[in-house]
């Protein structure tokens, strides 16, 4: 153990892993047709948008490799995803999350699929496995909770209702703001009355079976509230999101932005990392580029900012403009979500020599969710309230190939950023030996959880190391380290600014803090702000591109050969 802390303690050797081609001022090619900045799901999905549309796109990223939360990292011999832990909604059937991915990558992103549990909810010493379809999902909760049957299928039939209530959402963002106060009517009028009511508040008037709730609220961890403290509508995007599986992109995560990609480079755009934008320039009320931080300035009508909005308003605009058009007070109104911290761990051996899982472990202290977040927030040596582990290795079934005798593991908990602040100036990897002592008590007790569930790893492991919120803000410039951008609580979803087009003309939104977090969340935020930007006309003509989308004649079927991508 000595040697491995010596490892982790020692300054890490950057990952090899790189996506996009590297920023150079003499490497600009325009003029482009807009700017985007940041290469999250949403901002590579506005741009392959944009570029089947015909614009000459730009694409941003002050990162070392291209994809925000869907981007992977190697390091000693191993290779981690750091927000892909599974997709839902990719399957054989169609669905229109299935059909956008489909499209900007030009069908060369592929799937495999989990376990037909995909996630198990382990509650004290009890588990309850969440599988996947319909009748399988209700058929065993039945076996824990024989006399909810009924109550389950109601549960099941709300999450129907707000994915149809999220399309009436999802046309307000794209109508002009003054059609706002017209579409909220609307909404209100055919919306269900608890559809923006807190997720506990909902599921009581469904059950009064406490464990049973706490069981269908297990996936909280995926948007960061609470159940007492998040919408329903982010509760039922993610449980329906997942009904029929979870999914893994096949070639790890990185394959997300490696297959996009050259559809923006199709279209004569590129994608530059290293490239951090300044500021956002301005001509009057109008955009007209942006200026790099080596102070080259880069004309274009329209910026979409895939920052988030704390990050636009705040960093990217004038002070003076953000406050003229209101958005410094429209930033009082939301809340920067939870931030976390996550353990990476290698091993020696393969998933399939280890028996790990291709299901994703919640693992929960007790059922009193709220005060047990409470407690840990407050004093971090209390029990930690949630923890939960992901086996990238053994979903992705080209890992050993890449990797041969090797498998990793993840494991995500909740984090307060207070405890990290005084090390915020210090740079990565050389923040001194307080910091990595913090993090190895993290570590361990995250270890000892994994142990507990997986007693035969004990011994196995041969690499570690943990990330802080501090990753988050260096590598992803969340200044508190939230991972989920905005809080999902009923507040957010009732701001209609929260919209692509914003009050500067040629200034966009996209991205996580557009609808929903998530990938699938961000990406169907990228698909809005490219049919707001091309309007009605233009944007009907490029959905019905995805719908009908076919791969181009002679491209490799199996989503190799990209090598323009990772120049």
């Amino acid at each position: 153990m000595t040697d491995t802390i010596e490892k982790k303690r020692s300054a890490p050797k950057p990952s090899r892993l790189r996506i996009g081609r590297r920023y150079r001022a003499s490497r600009l090619e325009g003029p482009y047709d807009a700017l985007v900045i940041g290469s999250g799901i949403g901002g590579l999905t506005t741009a392959a948008m944009l570029s089947a549309a015909g614009k000459k796109v730009l694409v941003l990223e002050q990162h070392y490799t291209a994809g925000g939360y869907t981007h992977a990292y190697d390091r000693n011999g191993y290779e981690w995803d750091v927000g892909v832990h599974y997709i839902g909604d990719v399957g054989k059937h169609p669905t229109m999350t299935r059909r956008i991915f489909d499209f900007i990558s030009n069908h060369q992103l592929h799937w495999a699929p989990m376990d037909e549990t995909y996630d198990r909810i382990c509650i004290g010493e009890d588990q309850f496995d969440l599988r996947a379809g319909r009748q399988a999902f209700i058929d065993e909760l039945v076996k824990h909770f024989p006399d909810e049957r009924e109550n389950i299928e109601r549960y099941l039939g709300r999450l129907s209702e707000v994915a149809q209530s999220m399309q009436r959402l999802a046309l307000e963002k794209l109508l002009p703001s003054w059609c706002g106060p017209l579409v909220r009517l609307w909404r209100k009028l055919r919306d269900p009355s608890w559809l923006n009511k807190t997720t506990r508040e909902v599921l009581a008037e469904i059950t009064q079976n406490e464990k049973l709730i706490s069981v269908l609220t297990g996936q909280w961890g995926d948007n960061g509230m609470t159940p007492a403290q998040g919408s329903f509508i982010i509760h039922a995007l993610i449980a329906k999101h997942y009904l029929y599986g979870g999914y893994y992109p096949v070639g790890g995560a990185s394959k997300i932005s490696e297959t996009i990609i050259p559809q923006i480079q199709a279209g004569g755009g590129e994608v530059f990392t290293y490239a951090t934008v300044e500021t956002i320039l301005l001509n009057g009320n109008r955009v007209r580029g942006i200026r790099m931080a080596d102070g080259t300035e880069i004309e274009a009508p329209l910026v979409i900012s895939g920052a988030g909005v704390f990050n636009t308003f705040e960093k990217l605009l004038p002070q003076s403009t953000s406050e003229r058009l209101g958005y410094i007070r429209d930033l009082k109104t939301v809340t920067r979500s939870m931030s976390h911290l996550c353990l990476y761990i290698g091993l020696e051996k393969t998933s399939e020599e280890l028996q790990l899982p291709k299901t994703n472990y919640w693992l929960y202290s007790s059922d009193k969710y709220e005060q047990d977040m409470q407690d840990f927030l407050e004093d971090g040596s209390k029990d930690i309230p949630l923890v939960y582990i992901s086996f990238p290795s053994a979903k992705d079934p080209t890992f050993t190939q890449r990797y041969p005798g090797r498998a990793t593991i993840e494991i995500v908990a909740p984090a307060n950023y207070d405890w990290f602040t005084q090390w915020h100036d210090k740079p990565w990897g050389k923040r001194g030996d307080d910091y990595e002592t913090l993090k190895e008590k993290f570590s361990q007790r995250l270890l000892e959880q994994l142990y507990k569930h997986f007693p035969h790893l004990r011994g196995q492991i041969d690499y570690y190391e943990l990330s802080t919120p501090l990753s988050t803000d260096y590598f992803c410039f969340y200044p508190r380290g939230e991972i989920y951008g905005l809080d999902h609580d009923p507040n957010r979803f009732e701001q209609g600014w929260l919209r692509p087009q914003t009050r500067l003309k040629g200034l966009y939104l996209t991205g996580q803090d557009v609808m929903s977090c998530g990938v699938a969340g961000a990406m169907i935020s990228g698909a809005l702000t490219a049919q707001s930007i091309l309007g009605w006309r233009k944007g009907a003509k490029l959905m019905r591109q995805v719908l009908t989308s076919k791969p181009t004649p002679g491209t490799d079927s199996a989503g190799e050969g990209f090598s323009k991508a990772t120049s």
